[in-house]
C-alpha cells in the first residue's frame, strides 16, 4: 500500500525512548487512499514513530463498497521495507514488478519485501465483496537486508494458537507467539498476531519482556491493561512486560504488534525508507525516470508520480533508549 499524500513530510523514525511498561493511546489521522477508501493512520504519529521494526500502520473499514470501486492504489515504488496486507473482510488484488498477481483474502498474509527496489499496485477486484476491512503495515528492513532482492509471499494457511485461555483464538501473522511461528520471512525479531476474543474473555497473554508492544483494535470493545479501546484505536505499551492483560467487553479482534526496539537511524519519506537524504532523492529520481523499479503490468490506469522533495534536507534520526 502507498502513502498517497502529495505533500509528505519527512519522518524521523526510531520513536521516543522506550523504558518499561506504559499505556500511551495513539491518535489516528484520516487520509484518503484512492477510490472510496479512507484510512486511519496510526503510525507514524507525532508521539510515536515505531513499534519494534513496525513503522507504518493504517486501519480501514469496515466500508460498504458494494456500489463503489473500493481500494484503488496505482503502481508506486518502495525501498527499504516490507509491506504486510491483512484483511478481515473483502479482497485485495496485488500486482508487482516481479510479475506477481495475487488476490489476498481475509486472514491470509500478503507479504512484499521491497529490498533494493520494487513497485506494486493494490485494488479491489472488479467483482468484489460488499465490505472492505483491514490493516496495512510496513516493517523497516535493517541495514544488512535492505538491499536484498525484492520478493512477494502469499501464505493462505497461518498457524493458530488456541490454548492461551478460553475465548481467545490467535493467528500468527509474522514472527512467533507461544511457540507457533509464521512462515512469513522476517529480518528482525518481531511479532504480529491477530487475536479474536469472545465477549467476557479475560486472559493474561504471555509476551517477551525485551520487546516493545502496541495493540490495534480491529473490531469490538476491548480492555488492554485496563485501557478500553474502540475500533481504529491503538495503544502503545512499552517494554519490560512478561504478560499482557486482555478483557473482551464485546466480541472483538485486536492486532498485537511487537518487536525489539529498532536501533538504526533511518528516514522515511513518501514510500521510501533509507539512511540519507541523498538516497531518498536518488530513489525518487529513479522512479520518475523509469529506472530500477520495474513495471507493473495489468493495472488499468496511470502510475503514481512522486511528490516534490521538501526544501529542508532529509536527515536520518534514531531511537535513544
Amino acid at each position: 500500500m502507498s502513502d498517497l499524500d502529495l505533500r509528505p513530510t519527512p519522518t524521523t523514525c526510531g520513536g521516543s525512548r522506550a523504558e518499561g511498561p506504559v499505556r500511551d493511546l495513539l491518535v489516528a489521522r484520516e487520509t484518503a487512499l484512492g477510490g472510496s477508501t479512507v484510512v486511519r493512520r496510526l503510525l507514524p504519529s507525532m508521539g510515536r514513530r515505531m513499534v519494534g521494526a513496525w513503522c507504518f500502520v493504517d486501519h480501514y473499514g469496515p466500508d460498504d463498497i458494494a456500489d463503489e470501486p473500493g481500494m484503488q492504489v496505482p503502481p508506486h515504488p518502495h525501498i527499504g521495507l516490507q509491506t504486510v496486507s491483512w484483511l478481515h473482510e473483502g479482497e485485495v488484488l496485488h500486482r508487482d514488478s516481479l510479475g506477481s498477481l495475487q488476490t489476498v483474502r481475509p486472514r491470509e498474509l500478503g507479504l512484499m519485501t521491497s529490498g533494493r527496489a520494487i513497485s506494486h499496485s493494490e485494488e479491489s477486484p472488479r467483482e468484489h465483496a460488499r465490505l472492505l476491512h483491514g490493516a496495512q503495515l510496513w516493517v523497516a528492513l535493517p541495514d544488512a537486508h535492505r538491499h536484498t532482492e525484492p520478493a512477494f509471499e502469499h501464505h493462505a494457511d497461518l498457524p493458530r494458537v488456541t490454548d492461551l485461555g478460553g475465548g481467545l483464538d490467535a493467528t500468527v501473522i509474522l514472527g512467533e507467539l507461544d511457540g507457533a511461528r509464521s512462515p512469513g520471512t522476517i529480518h528482525t525479531p518481531l511479532v504480529g498476531a491477530d487475536l479474536s476474543l469472545r465477549e467476557g474473555t479475560e486472559v493474561r497473554l504471555p509476551v517477551e519482556p525485551h520487546f516493545e508492544y502496541a495493540v490495534l483494535t480491529m473490531s469490538g470493545l476491548t480492555e488492554v491493561d485496563g485501557v478500553r479501546l474502540e475500533p481504529g484505536s491503538m495503544l502503545y505499551l512499552g517494554t519490560d512486560r512478561r504478560e499482557l492483560p486482555l478483557r473482551a467487553v464485546t466480541d472483538g479482534s485486536v492486532l498485537l504488534l511487537g518487536g525489539e526496539p529498532f536501533e538504526e537511524e533511518l528516514v522515511m519519506w513518501w514510500n521510501f525508507i533509507g539512511r540519507s537524504g541523498e538516497e531518498i532523492a536518488q530513489a525518487r529520481n529513479d522512479w520518475e525516470t523509469g529506472t530500477r523499479f520495474g513495471e507493473v503490468h495489468g493495472y488499468d490506469g496511470a502510475r503514481l508520480h512522486a511528490p516534490q522533495l521538501p526544501a529542508t534536507p532529509l536527515k536520518p534520526r534514531g531511537r535513544v533508549r
